[in-house]
């Protein structure tokens, strides 16, 4: 079952969304000091890696909710980075829920609220915020199965920092955590009326397609899971909003869009010969913005 809550119902109401925002350099929180809504009714998406820091995210939160009139916000894997220089020692679940609450005290709507409602000028639409991580099943190049694809990216020196930061407590592995958050959301989402239009929004991409863009294809493995490989249909979306990648644009999809919305790291977006676009409109579509290349 679906619970509404308020809803915009303004016409020149526009959703936002932004991801990878990694406050932790200078630049990037400077950037996030200036984001502002283009009108008073507008919402925004935030999908994930604001800040590997408890006390980073919560000030971005705070910010954002001050200036938008709903932020919805899907974690990514580096909010859940336990690092020595963070006070807060929690790991895993107890680390996610600690953010959760954190977030929900802020006004921010997170995976584990009711999903809200977008009431824009071609009808509602659920927003969905969610929480899945990954689980080793987007495969590289010449690997058929999780270990091989793991031996390769070792052999290449791609490893992923969630390999010693992201623990899956209480779990016994990180794919069993993400088996786990599938098998919640799946249900719930099923749980929409049939044929509910929706907006996906979450920090890794629901299909593989987009990894193929990775200039190290051994990355792919931290990517997302193939168990969600065909949500984006079979869940009616009118748009996928994700990022994690760091190559910001618009892609399609059987049909459906996918917007990357990821700022990144300075060392990427300074260097491109387009400035960065954030936040992106999700809602009315926007003109596509171009992919740049990326060096993940």
């Amino acid at each position: 079952m679906m619970t509404r809550v308020p809803a915009a119902r303004v016409t020149d109401a526009t959703l936002l969304a932004v991801s990878d925002l990694h406050i932790a350099h200078r630049v990037n929180q400077l950037i996030v000091e200036r984001l502002r809504p283009q009108s008073a009714s507008d919402w925004l998406l935030v999908a994930g890696d604001i800040a590997e820091l408890a006390a980073d995210v919560e000030w971005a939160l705070r910010v954002l909710s001050q200036r938008f009139a709903k932020v919805v916000w899907a974690p990514g894997n580096h909010e859940l980075w336990t690092r020595e220089a963070d006070p807060l020692r929690l790991r895993g679940e107890q680390r996610y829920r600690h953010l959760v609450r954190l977030g929900q005290g802020l006004g921010v709507v997170t995976p584990e609220d009711p999903y809200p409602v977008w009431e824009g000028e071609a009808g509602p639409v659920v927003i969905a915020p969610l929480f899945l991580l990954y689980d080793y099943s987007f495969l590289p190049p010449g690997a058929a199965t999780p270990s091989a694809g793991l031996a390769l990216a070792r052999e290449a020196g791609v490893v992923c920092t969630d390999e010693y930061l992201l623990h899956p407590d209480p779990y016994p592995s990180r794919e069993a955590w993400c088996r786990a958050r599938v098998e919640t959301t799946e249900r719930r989402l099923a749980g929409l009326e049939p044929g509910t239009r929706t907006i996906l929004l979450s920090h890794f991409p629901l299909i593989s397609e987009p990894t193929r863009r990775l200039h190290h294809p051994e990355f792919s493995l931290w990517c997302g899971t193939t168990r969600t490989a065909d949500w984006h249909v079979r869940f009616s979306a009118t748009a996928v909003v994700y990022g994690h990648l760091h190559i910001p644009g618009t892609t399609w999809h059987d049909g459906v869009r996918f917007e990357e919305v990821s700022l990144g790291y300075p060392r990427e977006w300074a260097r491109r010969d387009v400035p960065p676009v954030i936040p992106r409109e999700i809602l009315p579509a926007a003109d596509p913005a171009p992919l740049p290349t990326q060096d993940h």
